[in-house]
């Protein structure tokens, strides 16, 4: 296929026109006229990965490895030392970032792994009906998110509604009308607008919340009869 053709079946699937003005998904390298022999899916991309890919091939990841503005090609440098390689290898990459959270990633956390029901979602916001303590949810969530150990803010013992935004939402603590807000990457100021705010928070860490990603589009490019190679990624933070 050409990676026109895909490009527009990603599109269709979730519209690159959501992502938010400060992302940068869509077509990161590559040219629309490309011959795509073999697709590739994964949250991010690293030096083992891209050695490991095919030549002429594509490659789908959620986190985009171009993010801001590059103003120079310093191949000893990151992430240029990558972008000279993919090119090298004739590698396309495509970057599905903020506008797969709203169309797909949320949704998924939230029904299958969570069991929740979404009752109704705020841009990258998912709000859940729930009914537990914040010590059982506690450790629901480190249960279903796998996590060796948990990051709490308890402001409330009682939960009855939960908001949820994958990766790192913390920014958005200030709009949250819930009990509680799961979400990744908060900081020591967050926990204590958080205890203002009175709202509890559990940092589902930012790997572990959109380490799905590779999964569910794999699923849904094989509803449409298109063959893709996962690669696991790897959280890169070590836990002593």
């Amino acid at each position: 296929m050409k990676l026109r053709e895909i490009y527009e079946i990603l599109n269709n699937l979730s519209p690159f026109e959501l992502q938010e003005k400060w992302d940068n998904s869509g077509l990161q390298i590559g040219s629309f006229e490309d011959e795509i022999k073999t697709i590739y899916v994964s949250l991010d991309l690293d030096k083992e990965l891209i050695e490991s890919l095919e030549e002429n091939s594509l490659i789908i990841t959620h986190h985009p490895l171009i993010f801001s503005g590059i103003k120079s090609l310093d191949f000893d440098t990151y992430p240029s030392n990558f972008i000279q390689t993919l090119i090298k290898k004739q590698i396309s990459v495509i970057s599905m970032h903020t506008n797969f959270d709203i169309t797909h990633l949320n949704n998924y956390v939230a029904k299958e792994i969570l069991g929740y029901d979404i009752s109704y979602k705020d841009g990258f916001v998912a709000y859940m009906k729930v009914d537990t303590t914040f010590d059982e949810l506690s450790k629901k969530i480190k249960k279903d998110f796998e996590l060796s150990y948990l990051k709490a803010i308890k402001s409330k013992e009682n939960i009855k509604i939960l908001a949820l935004c994958t990766g790192s939402g913390a920014s958005m603590l200030s709009d949250i009308k819930a009990d509680c807000y799961l979400t990744g990457d908060i900081k020591y100021h967050d926990a204590m607008l958080a205890k203002a705010l009175n709202i509890s928070m559990i940092d589902i860490e930012h790997f572990a919340s959109e380490k799905f990603f590779g999964d569910i589009l794999e699923k849904e490019l094989k509803n449409l009869g298109i063959k893709a190679i996962i690669s696991k990624s790897i959280n890169p933070f070590d836990y002593m």
